[in-house]
């Protein structure tokens, strides 16, 4: 007989609310410099003018999708050009590594937007409810006149910052005063109306309310970095060795047989992940040092050496555990694994500079028409079809002279064009169709593929772009 007194163990456990302490140190100063200078830049960017001439736009990060460029105040990306993107993404995943590798996860402890957003909240919420005390509280206290307007305040905040969140990114991808006034006027595509709206809800929800959960549940990195990390990466970390046993030290002949640790858990209160530093590693460590920070001021305070919590390696703590020596940080970092990732780094970002600088501000591309391959025509001659795709990668417009080099001569000429040169629009594609014909008795109609190339040269400047093709003659 089966006992149904007892209910089956729940699969999900309800999320238990932190509520961080407010600590002082270096590592939080350090993440208030991080979060001034990552929240600057991402609110502020858009609203750079940068001038490019009367026909280009004048803003100067600009993700234009409807012409297809991404403009970086003197570098404009066109979508042939789409491996600097693709470069870019390489760089940002070895350098996700690199630091992986050398000091664990420093990118979730300093530079995630979750962990960015969810500090500005938290003090936002530290701002209005107090204290972590104070929060906790509140958050026991039954629902009164004063909890509602302090949790209507902090929501309304939140809400305001998740707001600009959502319109900051959007103005990445138009002019932004012309946007911000269509918006206010109720003019702007809906398209922007509904990324405001999602951002904003993901924002608030997730810096909000889920914070811890973000990282522990949806982000794939915690999960990746146990092989990017090894025994020699820097971490934070709880020197044990010295720490325990631990006791609240009361008396001096209780305290002899204590470690530093007096178990005040002011490293719990101030993690924002509501984890013990003390119990190890742990997956939800993002490394943001607060414990440090805590920890180092409590040992000022009763006079012991700081360091109980710090970044350290597992291997330095098995030395320091056996009375062994501590290897200087600098020595750790500057190792073959992290030496081979700094390299690859620096050759994939030099790569992307050297092609950037070699690239030229005029760019074409030909594709024959296929059908038919050929035309034959009343007098015997072979025509040939092809579509080229002109770019005049500047901000004036140029004339471009069209010339054909073959083994044997063919006669080009461009479509609705009196002659060989066709002007091209500042920053624009043109599609322009040409036609190379040869002679019934030329040799190269007798060939089925004949190799050729073309040649566009700028009226103006004299420069110079050839590609290659063929001429299609009579097939066999």
């Amino acid at each position: 007989m089966t006992d149904t007194s007892t209910p089956p163990p729940r699969l999900y456990a309800a999320r238990e609310p932190i509520f961080p302490r407010r600590v002082s140190g270096w590592f939080r100063r350090f993440k208030w410099w991080i979060m001034v200078l990552t929240l600057g830049v991402y609110y502020i960017t858009p609203w750079i003018r940068w001038d490019r001439g009367p026909e280009l736009p004048n803003q100067a990060v600009l993700i234009d999708m409807a012409n297809r460029r991404f403009y970086f105040f003197f570098i404009e990306i066109w979508p042939h050009e789409f491996y600097f993107v693709a470069g870019l993404l390489i760089m940002a995943g070895l350098g996700l590594f690199l630091f992986t590798a050398a000091l664990g996860r420093v990118w979730c402890g300093y530079t995630c937007p979750q962990t960015v957003w969810t500090d500005l909240f938290i003090l936002v919420e530290r701002w209005i409810e107090g204290d972590r005390n104070a929060r906790v509280r509140l958050w026991n206290a039954p629902w009164t006149a004063k909890k509602v307007r302090l949790r209507a305040t902090k929501f309304t905040v939140w809400l305001l910052i998740a707001l600009c969140t959502g319109g900051a990114w959007v103005f990445y991808f138009a002019d932004a005063p012309t946007l911000l006034r269509d918006i206010f006027t109720f003019q702007a595509p809906l398209v922007a109306y509904a990324s405001i709206a999602v951002l904003t809800a993901t924002t608030f929800t997730f810096g909000g309310f889920m914070r811890e959960q973000v990282c522990i549940y949806m982000c794939p990195w915690p999960r990746i970095q146990a092989a990017m990390m090894d025994e020699q990466t820097v971490t934070v970390a709880y020197r044990d060795w010295r720490g325990e046993p631990r006791g609240k030290h009361r008396k001096a002949e209780e305290a002899a047989d204590l470690g530093d640790c007096i178990d005040c858990n002011a490293c719990v209160n101030v993690c924002p992940m509501g984890i013990d530093i003390r119990d190890g590693q742990q997956l939800a460590c993002i490394t943001c040092a607060l414990c440090i920070d805590a920890c180092d001021d409590v040992m000022a305070r009763i006079d012991k050496p700081r360091g109980l919590i710090d970044y350290i390696t597992l291997e330095d703590g098995e030395s320091e555990r056996a009375g062994g020596p501590h290897t200087p940080v600098w020595r750790r970092i500057l190792r073959p694994r992290i030496i081979l990732y700094t390299v690859l780094w620096s050759a994939v970002g030099l790569a992307l500079v050297a092609a950037l600088v070699m690239r030229s501000d005029l760019a074409f591309s030909i594709e024959p028409v296929r059908n038919p391959i050929n035309v034959v025509l009343s007098d015997g001659s072979i025509r040939n079809a092809y579509e080229l795709r002109l770019r005049n990668m500047t901000g004036y417009d140029r004339d471009f002279r069209i010339s054909v080099t073959a083994p044997y001569p063919l006669e080009l000429a461009l479509e609705n064009e009196d002659g060989l040169t066709v002007s091209v629009p500042a920053d624009e594609t043109l599609r322009q169709r040409i036609y190379l014909t040869s002679a019934p008795d030329s040799p190269a109609s007798d060939i089925p593929a004949l190799d050729l190339s073309l040649t566009v040269e700028d009226a103006g400047s004299g420069t110079r772009v050839s590609e290659g093709t063929i001429f299609n003659g009579r097939q066999q």
